[in-house]
């Protein structure tokens, strides 16, 4: 079981990921935040690689049981209904509703997948879920961190560590021998030197420091607590998904607090 992991998105294309094992990483925010829209009650996410697609494709949806949530530069979108924090994904706010999304990142990470053979959504949030996932297809692998595509450099510490946590599990949980690429043996070092403290890592993290000054520096807690929402975000079709056995009703009781299960 070979395990290969992408710093970025940048450099890969549609072509190169066809056919293949994929899982996309991108821990602030957006893997953290579909994967709470999805145990939320959301029916299925939509990525798109741009505010353009987002518009088009909501012109053809139905309006109420359709979002566009995503960001900009870590800012919700004008004219879009959410932004991208998990906080705001919320059972009544999603519980439902079909959510058309746009980042910077992660959203054109996922939309590059489209056709992969199998695409996973992954972050601290669901990481036992995802090794587990892995653990069932026993192929081959690329682990995609989304990176930042539109900075200087494309790496993004936080994603990084959280593919050398997701090999780590895998090393220590499959029977299978793994065949670890240079990048997928940097992630794992990457993982042995900060995973000790995940909340603390986001926090010195370039993205994770711009996160606080724009206000939403409690969401890194949320995003740095591992295993919190036990849900496995596959593709299915063209769309994301929870994994089918984990698909639950939407018509379950609102919690009297109305907060996201993570």
């Amino acid at each position: 079981m070979k395990i290969d992991v992408a710093f970025s998105s940048a450099q890969l294309d549609e072509l190169q990921l066809r056919e293949r094992n994929v899982v996309v990483i991108d821990v602030l925010r957006s893997s953290t935040t579909i994967a709470v829209a999805l145990q939320n009650g959301a029916r299925e996410i939509i990525p798109v690689p741009s505010i353009e697609s987002a518009v088009k494709i909501s012109g053809s949806l139905f309006g109420e049981v359709t979002l566009r949530g995503g960001e900009r530069n870590g800012k919700i979108i004008d004219g879009f209904n959410l932004g991208n924090s998990p906080t705001e994904y919320s059972y009544s706010t999603v519980g439902g509703k079909s959510i058309i999304y746009c980042t910077t990142n992660g959203s054109v990470a996922m939309h590059k997948s489209r056709y992969a053979r199998n695409l996973a959504i992954g972050a601290f949030v669901n990481v036992s879920a995802v090794v587990e996932f892995m653990n069932e297809v026993k192929g081959d692998f690329l682990i995609i961190c989304a990176g930042r595509v539109n900075a200087t450099a494309n790496f993004s510490l936080e994603d990084a560590v959280c593919a050398g946590m997701m090999i780590r599990r895998l090393q220590e949980e499959t029977s299978i021998e793994l065949e670890l690429t240079d990048s997928a043996r940097a992630s794992l070092l990457l993982y042995g030197r900060l995973g000790r403290s995940i909340l603390k890592m986001l926090k010195m993290s370039e993205h994770g420091q711009y996160l606080t000054e724009i206000g939403f520096g409690d969401d890194l807690k949320v995003c740095a607590a591992v295993d919190t929402v036990p849900a496995l975000p596959v593709l299915s079709g063209t769309v994301i998904k929870l994994k089918k056995e984990e698909q639950r009703p939407v018509e379950r009781e609102q919690p009297a607090d109305d907060k996201p299960s993570v």
